[in-house]
């Protein structure tokens, strides 16, 4: 199986910059369809056991389990989900901020691990001039490898 190559950890200030730069103008259902449809083309071309999720609020406007997902998959989903619901920041960026303080979410958040989990792979959904409107998330890769999967469609989604 083909996936992504393990990418090394990024520095606060490297995800605080990608968070910064991946800013949308609007977000509709037909961008969470694009997006979505986006991660699959990506997934599918790796080989890449991932399911993926985007949500707008409390409310589900794409997901998709591919081969080699599971429902272990859709729980780590909803779980880094809450955190950038919580903190309105990249799942990955929590989590790498405890480690720049020589701690671990789960040691400092007082957090219940079973409902929260900052590892990689949920980031923001951010409108320009509004803030945090949701989230895109991907589960299945190590978790470098599904925040990098997220900030690279996220980045093609900006081209087009």
């Amino acid at each position: 199986m083909s996936t992504m190559n393990s990418i090394p950890h990024l520095t606060v200030e490297e995800i605080v910059e990608q968070e910064r730069r991946l800013t949308l103008r609007r977000f509709t259902y037909s961008d969470a369809w694009a997006l979505g449809s986006m991660l699959v083309e990506m997934a599918h071309l790796r080989e890449a056991p991932v399911a993926i999720d985007i949500r707008r609020g409390a409310q589900q406007l794409f997901h998709c389990a591919l081969p080699g997902s599971s429902a272990d998959n859709d729980a780590w989903i909803d779980r880094k989900r809450r955190v950038v619901e919580r903190y309105g920041e990249s799942s990955y960026l929590v989590g790498a901020r405890h480690r720049a303080k020589g701690t671990t979410f789960e040691e400092s958040s007082r957090l219940d691990p079973n409902l929260y989990a900052a590892h990689g792979g949920s980031f923001p959904i951010t409108i320009a001039g509004v803030g945090v409107v949701g989230s895109v998330t991907v589960s299945g890769l190590p978790q470098a490898d599904d925040h990098a999967m997220v900030v690279e469609a996220l980045e093609r989604f900006l081209a087009t």
